[in-house]
């Protein structure tokens, strides 16, 4: 593949973890200020932050990383959300971190989740961004399931990878509320990782492990009973095509936890509104 993409105060560096991925972080901000995880989603990679890290690398050591398989960091044969988890704790310990403040979107967003509730202790806050909270009633997620009609092709094994690279663009586009925000040329640079052929097969994986192993914890309530135990903010767009109804209901998880929602924001809440996740991030995880 292609180096990653350039970024003033940016340094790519790579990490092996212990769960036995080798990741690939973007480093940015003092070493010795308040380190800060950000974890992507698809159809993305660490790019997709490239707003958000300006405008927090002054005060926080940011760790912008690839997901597994994703981007630049390596393959694995597991791909369920849980591993993402595991991988974020894992940076911590590869780089002497007790704890951090941690960042997600879409699927990052729904590790990060799991990473709070399992390992409470390794973060100081939590700020999810486009990505429904774990706490879904069963009827809510029976309804949400037209909208999610296009899990299922892209989980298929070998349909899904010669989806991923077409979709990228179309993804960004459906996804998009405030189509002043477009970025033509970012979008490219995600398309370009995912016409790599092992990142596209990690793509399609992302989907299969979670229609086949993950969906049905929140959607027969597995969840139940969990609480947040560290500050946690869900910003989430008006005009997400997830629907917010999605969000609805996170205060009842955690003594502080709630549900923003962003008026005529899309599903790329990063890059559309990437001041409103600057300043969550700095009152959540500071």
């Amino acid at each position: 593949m292609a180096d990653p993409p350039a970024l003033a105060g940016v340094e790519h560096r790579y990490h092996d973890l212990s769960t036995g991925v080798r990741a690939h972080v973007a480093h940015a901000g003092p070493e010795d200020a308040s380190p800060l995880v950000l974890l992507h989603g698809f159809p993305q990679h660490w790019y997709c932050w490239r707003k958000v890290i300006p405008l927090l690398s002054a005060d926080f050591r940011i760790l912008a990383m690839d997901t597994r398989g994703l981007g630049w960091s390596g393959l694995a044969g597991d791909y369920r959300k849980a591993r993402i988890a595991d991988d974020a704790v894992a940076l911590l310990d590869a780089l002497g971190i007790e704890r951090a403040g941690l960042a997600g979107h879409d699927w990052g967003g729904w590790a990060g989740f799991l990473a709070v509730l399992r390992a409470p202790g390794r973060w100081t806050g939590y700020v999810a961004a486009g990505v429904a909270h774990p706490w879904q009633p069963p009827m809510r997620t029976l309804r949400a399931l037209p909208r999610l009609a296009y899990q299922p092709p892209l989980a298929a094994p070998l349909v899904g990878p010669r989806l991923v690279p077409r979709i990228v663009p179309l993804f960004h586009r459906a996804g998009w509320g405030d189509r002043s925000t477009y970025d033509e040329d970012a979008v490219e640079v995600f398309a370009a990782a995912y016409r790599e052929p092992e990142r596209a097969r990690a793509g399609s994986r992302y989907y299969r492990d979670f229609l086949t192993h993950e969906v049905l914890g929140p959607a027969t309530g597995g969840f139940t009973g969990t609480r947040l135990e560290v500050p946690t903010r869900l910003l989430f767009g008006t005009r997400d095509p997830l629907g917010r109804g999605m969000a609805e209901g996170l205060e009842r998880h955690g003594d502080d936890a709630r549900t923003e929602l962003l008026d005529d924001c899309g599903h790329f809440v990063p890059e559309e509104r990437a001041v409103d996740v600057a300043a969550t991030i700095r009152e959540v995880c500071a």
